[in-house]
This record gives C-alpha cells, sequence and structure tokens, in this order.
C-alpha cells in the first residue's frame, strides 16, 4: 500500500512544500536535495514516514529509491539500514564490529570514520546475498560444525587430530573427517566457502614448529580442495575468540583439553616472537582431580561425562581460596540417569588446580604466572606506541566459563605485575561460552566481503602463491 502511495505522488511532489515551514519540513530537507521532496508524503512528521519505512521491510525499502531524490537520501541513511541489521541473525555490535575491523581482511585495518565512511545498505544487501559458510571449529577435545547463519553450532564430534584411525596418514584421517562432517549436515562440499578453526599447536617460533603448523594447513587445503570446496578459509582458535569479544589485539587464555595457552595477538596475528606461554594443566586434568575427590569421598558414578557435568554445573573458582575453606559450600545437581549429587568444597577445589596446580600434584606453572610472564614478554617487546593492546585479557574454552575465573585473574595480576602493567587490565569471560571460537568464525563466515581475502582458493593452492595469512 505504501509503494502504490509513493507512485502514485510522484506527479504531485512539489504541492507541499511551498506550504508551511514546519519543523516536520525542516527536518524532511536535512534527507533531501531543495528541488526534491517526498510528495504527498510531505505532510507527513519525518518520524512517522521513518516509522513506515522499517515496517515496509528492507526489500521494498531499497525500491524506494528509485521514486525519487529525496526518497532515495532518506532510505540511503545509515541509521535505516543498521535498524535493519539489528533484526539480523547476528547482533548488531557484532555486525558492526565484524564490518569495521574484519571487513578488508588480513592485514586487519580499521576504517577512522565508519559510520560515514561505510554504506550499511550495500552491506545488508551484500550480506543476505552472501551463500552462507560451513564452520568447523576443529577443537582440542570435540569438534563443533554449523552454518553461519545459525546462532550456534548444530552438531558435534571427535575432532579431526582423533578422528578414525589415528595410524592412518594424516591426509586420509582429514579427508574421512570432512566427508563425514559434509555428511552429517547434508551439504555438497562445491556449494559453500568454509571456516575452519585449527586448535592450537606447535607452539615455538623455531622453523621446526612453523614447518608443522605448515604442513598441518597445507593437508587441510589439500584434502577439502580435493572436496572441490571453493575457498578455504583456517584460522587458529586463539584469533577467533579474540575477534568473538569484539577485538583485533589482546591475549587470549585458551583453557584446551589437555593444556593451557596463553597467546599474544597483535591486530589479529600471533606474536609467535614475543612466545606463546604454555601451562601444563588443562580441563582433563580440572575433570580429572574432581573425579579424584569424589571418589575419595565415596560419590560413586556411571562416567567420566557425569564428573564433567557437574564440573560446569557446579563448580567456581574462589575470589579467596583461603577464606573459601572456612565457609559452607554445599550444592547439589540431578545429572539425568544417575541421580543427585552433592559437592561442597570439590567445587572450588577444582578451579583452584588452575592457580595452585600443586594441589592436584602438577608441577607446572600457575595461570596468573603464565599470563603475567606474556605480559611482561609483550611489555618488554614494544611492538605498538602503547601498552593498551595486551591489557585485554580474552578467556576461551568451556572451563574458562567457570564463574569467578576472570575476576580472580584480574585480582592475582594486580598483584603480581607493577601498577605500570597492570593499570587497565580487564580479564573478559568467554563471550560465547565454549563457543567462543565457533562464534568468531561465525563472523567472518557473515562479513558481505567473504570469501573475499580470507580465503584461500584452490587455483591459488595449485600456484602455491604467496598468500599472506593471519595465522
Amino acid at each position: 500500500m505504501l509503494l502504490k502511495k509513493v507512485w502514485e505522488s510522484v506527479s504531485n511532489k512539489a504541492s507541499s512544500c511551498s506550504s508551511s515551514s514546519t519543523d516536520s519540513v525542516t527536518t524532511l530537507l536535512s534527507y533531501a536535495e531543495s528541488s526534491s521532496s517526498l510528495g504527498a508524503f510531505d505532510r507527513l512528521p519525518i518520524d512517522v514516514v521513518w516509522q513506515i519505512v522499517k515496517l515496509v521491510g528492507p526489500k521494498d525499502a531499497a525500491r524506494l529509491r528509485v521514486v525519487c531524490k529525496a526518497w532515495r537520501s532518506l532510505v540511503s541513511d545509515n541509521r535505516l539500514w543498521i535498524y535493519f541489521l539489528q533484526n539480523y541473525h547476528d547482533t548488531w555490535d557484532s555486525v558492526f564490529f565484524a564490518e569495521t575491523h574484519l571487513r578488508s581482511g588480513f592485514p586487519i585495518q580499521t576504517f577512522s570514520s565508519p559510520t560515514t565512511e561505510l554504506s550499511f545498505m550495500r552491506i545488508y544487501g551484500q550480506r543476505v546475498q552472501a551463500p552462507g559458510a560451513v564452520i568447523v571449529d576443529g577443537g582440542s577435545g570435540y569438534c563443533k560444525f554449523g552454518w553461519s547463519e545459525y546462532a550456534c553450532p548444530s552438531g558435534r564430534s571427535a575432532t579431526f587430530l582423533e578422528f578414525g584411525n589415528i595410524e592412518s596418514p594424516m591426509y586420509s584421517r582429514l579427508r574421512y573427517f570432512f566427508v563425514t562432517i559434509y555428511s552429517r549436515m547434508q551439504v555438497k562440499a562445491a556449494a559453500h566457502p568454509i571456516v575452519v578453526s585449527l586448535p592450537l599447536c606447535h607452539y615455538d617460533d623455531n622453523e621446526s614448529a612453523r614447518a608443522s603448523r605448515r604442513q598441518l594447513k597445507d593437508t587441510i587445503y589439500a584434502a577439502l580442495f580435493d572436496m572441490n570446496v571453493p575457498a578455504v578459509c583456517a584460522i587458529n582458535q586463539a584469533t577467533l575468540a579474540l575477534y568473538a569479544a569484539q577485538r583485533t589485539s589482546g591475549i587470549v587464555v585458551n583453557i584446551g583439553f589437555q593444556v593451557t595457552s596463553v597467546v599474544p595477538i597483535l591486530h589479529g596475528k600471533v606474536m609467535r616472537a614475543v612466545g606463546v606461554e604454555v601451562m601444563g594443566v588443562g580441563a582433563l586434568k580440572l575433570t580429572g582431580f574432581l573425579r579424584e575427590q569424589m571418589q575419595h569421598n565415596n560419590l560413586n558414578f556411571e562416567s567420566l561425562y557425569t564428573v564433567r557435568t557437574l564440573k560446569e554445573k557446579l563448580c567456581y573458582v574462589a575470589a579467596d581460596y583461603e577464606a573459601e575453606l572456612y565457609k559452607d559450600t554445599q550444592a547439589s545437581f540431578e545429572v539425568p540417569g544417575e541421580g543427585w549429587f552433592t559437592l561442597s568444597k570439590e567445587r572450588f577445589k577444582t578451579g583452584e588446580v588452575l592457580f595452585q596446580p600443586c594441589i592436584a600434584g602438577v608441577c607446572a606453572m600457575s595461570l596468573q604466572q603464565a599470563v603475567a610472564l606474556c605480559m611482561d614478554h609483550c611489555h618488554d617487546a614494544e611492538l605498538a606506541e602503547d601498552d593498551a593492546w595486551f591489557k585485554s585479557i580474552v578467556l576461551s574454552g568451556g572451563t574458562a566459563c567457570l564463574p569467578g575465573l576472570a575476576e580472580r585473574l584480574e585480582k592475582e595480576l594486580h598483584g603480581l605485575l607493577p601498577p605500570s602493567i597492570s593499570n587497565g587490565i580487564r580479564v573478559i569471560s568467554p563471550p560465547y561460552g565454549a563457543d567462543s571460537a565457533w562464534a568468531g568464525a561465525k563472523l567472518i563466515g557473515n562479513l558481505s566481503t567473504f570469501p573475499g581475502s580470507w580465503c584461500l582458493t584452490k587455483k591459488q593452492f595449485k600456484r602455491k602463491s604467496r598468500f599472506t595469512l593471519a595465522w
């Protein structure tokens, strides 16, 4: 009905502009050129016209641009398309961060005045027309996969590092893994680009570690391109978790299955020359410690899955471990099929293993020591004009979701580091829980410019081109 009214009013555009100079017309003229108007809609206050256009929706709003200059000016306003993007399958904050920080690919470039330099109408159109990407988060404990349009992963499986016969060559295992994933998703490999999240491994910056990382990526590319995948984007988990927290620089503390890694990242690139710190305590160690505590207290359970569930539902990190020992911390949870379990001091002792590995019989650096050492190295390296880039510390991994962990780590760091380094530190809990790396991949897969410079194509791979990668 609105479109019909607009087309009918084109021939009468000049009738109402010469009438009383009301506030609505004055506001309207700020959107339109002096020689044009909205026709019969000039009689309506501009905020009413604005609401009508919002209700029309993005498709018909875009059609209104061809009516006249005034309509083109009105519906091209970024604020209208920000409204439409807010109702898109990503949150507006995520869309804004991605389109202002990630759209140009690597190296990361940030627009100085993003709202004036970007056309969000064009961005909306490009996002709607994008084919969508398959996302595979390799993980270190298990793999998550799904579509970039989905809010969360649609399925889980064993990680590709442990998939199939581990004695088979890596290529065979990876090809079998990806064939299985595509089969479960019921999608043809040639139909969509893919974003693959790589687990952190081979942490050093020496030639052997670089060769191992390169070999893994080349094998992934070869397996996927042999399946006729059109474009592949492979990025490590730490970088993706940082993007999920809407940062391009910072330190990512990834509590993986076997170990915890502390990864400095500047403008989307892992600073391996600064040093990736590795702590020999991961999620498996915490789950094992809780199991031992439960066995010591004669709590019977059927499987390690039960212990992991109790860790996720009942455990937390104490702000003050010594003070917590004197509190009543008893709580219960019902595990389906196994009944009720009641834990007390085990609830906070489990998370304390990260800060005092010795209580679990592990001789390893504590979490706060690993992060403080990494921050010291970043400070000494002087890679940027100031130290602000490494003072955002993003937690990643399922175990990193333990309540109180971020606050405790921040407190410990202030106690360990001098004020010149510790001032301004902010520890950020996993923004999307255990799916943070998957969410970071989702940001890239939904970009208006994807696949663009984020991906490697089969042609580029075959030519062994000197393709600059962020990982």
